[in-house]
């Protein structure tokens, strides 16, 4: 673009014209051309440049100050060329930016145009410096901006006629005020907003929280697999326009490293998606690997349907990612040891108390993990190795019991028909029968799938249950019996007999009736089962115990023996019960 100007005006405020005006006094001045193509700014802030020259009158804007700036430093209007210069005015204008927090944020997103200048004169650095001074201050403190229509409101109260202003009524400012604006940044000067908020102590918890509205916004898989719910905002993501995929990739990876190390600052949620979006950008592999370790770091809070990674690899085996939750089981295992060995202390297995809180973190990855082996079961392409190993990882300890595990083993059974003998007794050794419910036991010894050593097992501690179920109820009973006096009401402090306590032992007799007859339905389900498997001496041998007709369980009473058709079997072999 070209502007015909005198030059008495220009030489007057600009050391470099002036310059340039010497070096061709010789030429024609009619024709004389001066090429200024490396302004600050181009023509636009070149016209403004012209305009004040002239003593037109300009108005510094929050968007203009900065090129104009720059191409003050860069033309000299300094003070040695007029007073009141360029220079001046535009530095002493900046300083008045940076009070306001909407006018830091708009010169910094100016800096994007003229950033080499900008970085020189320091003004990228001074903006992001006031931006988060800001960030990092109290909110009532701060200049506020207008953000999504609505101004965020200080908590001030009314002016009474005395010009007292009253904090009656304050209004609640959430930490998450300026996750909206500095989004519109770009990913260069985000970063460095956020290395700026962290290097002045701001809590992890909302640089975490400002990383995920970042890449909700402006990662368009992010924001279809979930909903924003950290503070009162949702990033509009519809109205970003999308980036090149090169772009999503190099965006992801940058935040990742931002993330703040601490366990618990960020959710489990947002770091799966995260991850499952890394996936399918093609992410470097430390990018994946320090997400894996983030989360597994935090595995106690992630939910089923998030660790349900989609396999995304070249040569697709299984439905789901099974190696990754492996590896990320594998880190949460290593970190839980470190935690338990940093208390300087060796603690066996039988000594972990249930309400630890080591414990506790187990028991809900293992319930995690047994869920996710039930979800992963029935796909045909999965292999016994991967599955067993991944149900071995989870020690004993940390099933309170084990009807998760012995559920996924039978969905696993179903449907890979093909197993052999040996590959089955194999898998369900990861079964403990001692911890399986009385539901899963009676499903267990009805299961046609199970070998038959198991089923065995299952039948030997059930009865064993029953026998000392029914002489804890004998032992209750004897002592309420000798309680008594001749006349069989009971022998109370006070001498009165109240009729709860009665109904109590009446209660605790028909307990006693039922155990009885269910122990003699077992042992002749039990008889039924010799019957049919021959091999039932090879199997007890295994045990260690012999079938005795008379020895599973205590005698039974008069009653019992003469109407035990009355009562249900506890386990039906003719019956395929579903679990």
């Amino acid at each position: 673009m070209s502007f015909h100007l005198h030059k008495f005006p220009l030489l007057s405020r600009s050391g470099v014209i002036e310059n340039l005006i010497g070096e061709s006094c010789g030429e024609d001045e009619r024709n004389r051309v001066l090429q200024l193509h490396d302004i600050p700014g181009g023509a636009k802030t070149f016209l403004l440049v012209a305009k004040f020259c002239y003593g037109v009158k300009i108005e510094l804007t929050a968007l203009n100050v900065v090129s104009l700036r720059c191409a003050a430093e860069h033309l000299q209007m300094n003070e040695n060329f007029g007073e009141g210069n360029l220079v001046s005015q535009t530095e002493n204008f900046l300083n008045e930016v940076f009070g306001d927090w909407t006018d830091s944020l708009k010169a910094l997103e100016a800096c994007e145009e003229v950033l080499p200048h900008a970085e020189e004169l320091h003004i990228v650095s001074r903006c992001i410096n006031s931006l988060a001074v800001k960030a990092i201050a109290d909110p009532t403190l701060v200049s506020w901006p207008e953000s999504g229509g609505e101004a965020v409101q200080s908590p001030v109260g009314t002016v009474l006629w005395n010009g007292i202003r009253t904090l009656s009524n304050p209004h609640t400012i959430s930490d998450d005020w300026w996750y909206e604006d500095v989004s519109c940044l770009k990913l260069p000067m985000y970063k460095r907003l956020i290395l700026a908020v962290e290097s002045r102590g701001m809590r992890p918890e909302r640089i975490s929280g400002s990383l995920m509205y970042y890449a909700k916004k402006y990662l368009p898989l992010m924001g279809r697999q979930s909903s924003f719910q950290n503070g009162n905002r949702a990033a509009a993501g519809s109205t970003v326009s999308a980036l090149s995929d090169a772009d999503q990739r190099n965006l992801l990876e940058e935040i990742v490293e931002l993330l703040p190390d601490q366990k618990g600052v960020t959710s489990a949620k947002f770091l799966l998606r995260l991850l499952r979006t890394s996936m399918l950008l093609h992410a470097s592999p430390s990018c994946r690997e320090n997400l894996e370790k983030q989360i597994g770091a935090q595995l106690d809070q992630a939910v089923l349907e998030d660790l349900l990674i989609p396999n995304l690899g070249y040569s697709v085996e299984t439905l789901y990612d099974i190696d990754c939750v492996q590896r990320i089981l594998d880190h949460f295992m290593l970190v839980d040891r470190d935690v338990t060995d940093s208390t300087n202390c060796i603690v066996d297995e039988a000594q972990l108390m249930v309400g630890s809180h080591s414990l506790t973190r187990m028991t809900m990855v293992a319930n995690l993990v047994d869920g996710y082996l039930a979800e992963v079961a029935p796909d045909v392409n999965l292999k016994l190795q991967k599955f067993q190993s991944l149900a071995a990882v989870i020690p004993d300890y940390a099933r309170p019991l084990d009807d998760g595990i012995y559920r996924a083993i039978d969905i696993y059974l179903k449907a890979h028909p093909w197993l052999t003998d040996s590959e089955r007794e194999l898998i369900c050794r990861l079964v403990n029968c001692q911890k399986l419910s009385l539901e899963a036991s009676t499903h267990a010894a009805q299961n046609e799938r199970l070998p038959l050593r198991l089923i065995v097992q299952v039948l030997f501690f059930e009865q064993l249950r029953l026998r000392t179920s029914i002489a804890g109820w004998f032992f209750v009973s004897d002592n309420l019996e000798t309680s008594q006096d001749p006349s069989g009401n009971l022998a109370l402090p006070r001498g009165s007999t109240t009729q709860d306590e009665i109904v109590a032992v009446d209660d605790m007799r028909e307990r006693v009736s039922e155990l009885e007859k269910e122990c003699l339905s077992m042992k002749q389900e039990i008889e039924k089962l010799v019957k049919t498997k021959r091999s039932w001496n090879i199997f007890c041998r295994r045990l260690g115990f012999r079938l005795k007709p008379n020895s599973w369980g205590p005698k039974a009473s008069n009653n019992a023996k003469a109407s035990p058709s009355s009562t249900t079997p506890l386990l039906n072999t003719n019956q395929n019960q579903q679990w």
